[in-house]
């Protein structure tokens, strides 16, 4: 294995960077959906595990650095939800791991998903994000003395190293709040990592609210843009068998409570880029290093809950809310680029945004569906205009 001091270095950030700005997210995601701290070490275990696995087997067959990562918007969006058991979320994972195993197994259902217009999907993304970030600004306040150094520290960093200014956040901030006395004391007994099963229950509202979206999420604001990446670092993926493969490890490790895994983006750019190595043909170990780097995390995962549960609330609120600016920005700017789906876009984005459950339905689901009937009004209105 052509191993190098760079490729080692790219394989080593990459999977820091990816987990420092996204592990209090996914946290958050299991405390909504009531999981127990034993179902939460879990899920972060599992789905580091997933990933890694996943990552290495796919990275050593085709001898690119393929690179996987749980799906952000997925966690947000979870993060959100109301009203949903911990089964029924698991249920959830299924039917979505389900659904992108036979989106890269039937290319007509992958087509079908990209017909949906990206500015809608961008706008549901964009309201499910919105919530983080905006609680940023409502923990301000709370805690003045914790959140706005953190808020300065992060908009400096991004300036000096975007990829890692996360990295920084999540170390100054647990230094700040030990600093200003802030932090609880640590959970005893949670130290080291175990995969806890529970049995998935198939639970409609929950599927249509949770499942599906998170299934279009994963697809539009992971997937596809990893397999871009990979593109446009010279590379030529097999798009089907490497999506069927994140469905596939999506579909084992969702019973022990991980959310679906996906293509990486941003740290696919650290592993897929030059700075890994100048030749691409010898980038593809980095990959190796990133899941044996998540390996590593998925057997201190117990450390990680433990420290996060020991940390203000308006840490963790802030943590997600800055590691989630950069999707926000991406899916907004989406969401408005085109002016044919301008006004069905903010609808979309305004409904997703409410956090209305509607039947036990989630607001995302809604904000796609009246985006896109929204969108469909305009057109057979056009339709008729033209046969005037």
């Amino acid at each position: 294995m052509p191993l190098t001091l760079s490729t080692l270095s790219a394989g080593i950030v990459a999977p820091l960077v990816g987990f420092a700005g996204m592990v209090a997210l996914v946290i958050a995601a299991a405390q909504a959906v009531g999981a127990t701290p034993a179902q939460t070490i879990s899920w972060l275990a599992a789905i580091c595990l997933a990933k890694a696995i996943g990552g290495m087997a796919l990275t050593w067959h085709y001898r690119i650095p393929v690179v996987m990562a749980w799906s952000t918007p997925g966690a947000a969006l979870i993060a959100t939800s109301s009203g949903i058991a911990f089964p029924a979320a698991e249920g959830a994972f299924v039917v979505a791991a389900v659904l992108i195993i036979l989106t890269g197994l039937i290319k007509p259902l992958g087509n079908l998903v990209a017909r949906i217009p990206a500015g809608i999907a961008a706008a549901m993304l964009a309201g499910v994000l919105f919530r983080f970030v905006a609680d940023v600004a409502l923990a301000a306040p709370q805690v003045p003395l914790l959140v706005l150094p953190l808020v300065a520290i992060f908009l400096v960093a991004r300036l000096v190293h975007a990829a890692s200014a996360m990295l920084v956040v999540v170390a100054a901030g647990v230094a700040l709040t030990y600093a200003l006395g802030l932090a609880g004391p640590l959970p005893e007994g949670a130290a080291l990592s175990r995969l806890v099963w529970t049995t998935p229950d198939f639970v409609p509202s929950a599927i249509l609210g949770l499942g599906v979206p998170l299934y279009l999420v994963t697809m539009a604001a992971q997937n596809l843009p990893g397999l871009a990446v990979l593109r446009a670092n010279g590379y030529a993926p097999a798009a089907g068998p490497i999506i069927t493969t994140t469905g596939l490890v999506s579909l084992l490790s969702a019973p022990f409570g991980a959310h679906s895994s996906n293509l990486a983006a941003i740290t696919a750019a650290i592993a897929a880029g030059p700075d890994s190595h100048p030749d691409p043909a010898k980038r593809w170990p980095a990959g190796i290093v990133y899941g044996l780097a998540f390996i590593g995390f998925a057997a201190f995962a117990g450390f990680f809950v433990a420290l996060f549960a020991a940390m203000p609330k308006a840490l963790v609120t802030t943590v997600a809310g800055l590691a989630l600016t950069g999707a926000l920005m991406g899916s907004l700017a989406g969401a408005m680029a085109e002016e044919r789906t301008r006004f069905a876009s903010l609808l979309a984005f305004a409904t997703a945004a409410s956090g209305v459950t509607i039947a036990g339905v989630g607001a995302a689901f809604w904000g796609l569906a009246i985006g896109l009937a929204a969108l469909g009004v305009e057109q057979a209105y056009a339709r008729v205009r033209r046969g005037q």
